[in-house]
């Protein structure tokens, strides 16, 4: 019997350790199991929120970041890892956050705190179960950005009721503040004859570049005798708008004659049409007509306001300028155009537009003469 139990030792003990493993796969919910589980597959999680490529504000942080539930085919529960990375690569990781518990058919995670601004990030979430892994889902992206915010602009004068004195009355107001990357800063000012401002009830409305610390502009035309209501607001090149003003009130006498006018800032479109613009050389014309078509950032939109321009100039000797070959061409009536210059009848060349894409923006550049011009001055087409 002694050598039947020295036979049988080492089996018994082999298989006592087949039995611990028995114990340990029978029990896939043990959180001390070893990983992976055979045969358990689990899907990748969708992307929500935020929207590919969405543009967050620095105002809307901590950010959110949401996804849909991935499946598995095992009985373990999910939980999910996010990351965020300045790069499509995540070699340079500001955020990961793993054990994130799952929601009910979605899962959220909102970040621990604010990221930089003005920079884009790239993110990806996955699922898991503490035995397994799945894959990354898409890698998606987002844009945090400092906002152009403005304030409101004070009005100075004329305020109160005064009586202006003339029909071309001198207004006033102290600037908006601002914040942000802000660009070209402009006002509209607008008049009418009651307090209720909207489309169809005003009364005159004019643009004027921001003068440093406050802002002035000489009504453009004569206005007729009686009560009026006033307001400004700021805004930039890139579309972003600030708040109106309070409105304040003054009055033309019926005593008061015309005359006035001049000065007070570089009036940008007052009537709306880009033929009341003027015909004075110079850069507040390019800016009036730049202003009042609002041309594509192209090649075409430069020309656009080139014409127009060369239009309004041409009782000053301003024309088109033939150009054949080259850069920044366009076709017009048959005939080719440099993009975004005109010429004058003595070989003056001058440079309206930035012909740049995405970067238009008005401008008067005198480069100089050239005599050759003079055989490429074509008299301007009405546009």
């Amino acid at each position: 019997m002694t050598k039947n139990c020295v036979r049988f030792a080492l089996p018994l003990a082999m298989l006592a350790g087949a039995c611990v493993g028995t114990s340990k796969s029978a029990n896939p919910l043990s959180p001390a199991i070893a990983g992976p589980i055979s045969g358990v597959g689990i899907t990748a999680p969708g992307v929500l929120e935020p929207a590919v490529d969405a543009l967050i504000s620095t105002t809307t942080q901590p950010i959110t970041l949401k996804v849909s539930n991935a499946t598995t085919t095992g009985v373990r529960p999910l939980n999910y890892m996010f990351e965020i990375a300045t790069d499509p690569n995540f070699t340079n990781k500001v955020v990961a956050q793993d054990a994130v518990p799952p929601g009910e058919g979605a899962t959220s995670f909102t970040l621990p705190t604010s990221l930089a601004a003005d920079r884009k990030y790239y993110w990806h979430a996955r699922a898991g179960d503490g035995a397994n892994v799945g894959p990354f889902g898409a890698t998606s992206a987002f844009n945090v950005f400092t906002p152009v915010i403005f304030g409101v602009p004070t009005l100075l004068a004329p305020v109160n009721d005064a009586d202006t004195g003339t029909a071309q009355p001198r207004f006033v107001w102290a600037n908006a503040s601002h914040s942000g990357p802000v660009g070209t800063i402009f006002y509209s000012l607008e008049v009418n004859r009651s307090a209720i401002f909207n489309a169809d009830s005003i009364h005159a409305s004019w643009q004027v570049l921001e003068a440093p610390g406050q802002t002035e502009l000489v009504s453009p035309v004569g206005l007729s005798a009686g009560q009026y209501f006033w307001r400004v607001r700021a805004h930039d090149d890139g579309g972003r708008t600030g708040p109106y003003s309070s409105i304040q009130t003054f009055r033309i006498s019926g005593s008061t004659g015309g005359g006035g006018g001049g000065g007070g800032g570089v009036i940008i479109n007052p009537s709306g049409s880009w033929e009341d613009c003027g015909s004075t050389p110079g850069p507040d014309i390019t800016i009036c007509v730049e202003a009042a078509i609002n041309p594509a950032h192209t090649i075409e939109g430069a020309f656009e306001v080139t014409k127009r321009v060369a239009w309004l100039l041409r009782g000053h000797g301003y024309g088109l300028l033939r150009k054949d070959g080259g850069e920044n061409i366009v076709s017009w009536n048959g005939i080719s155009f440099a993009a975004a210059r005109i010429v004058l009848t003595n070989g003056h060349l001058f440079k309206l537009l930035s012909d740049v894409p995405t970067t238009n923006g008005p401008g008067w550049h005198d480069e100089g003469v050239d005599s050759g011009l003079i055989n490429r001055w074509i008299a301007p087409m009405q546009p």
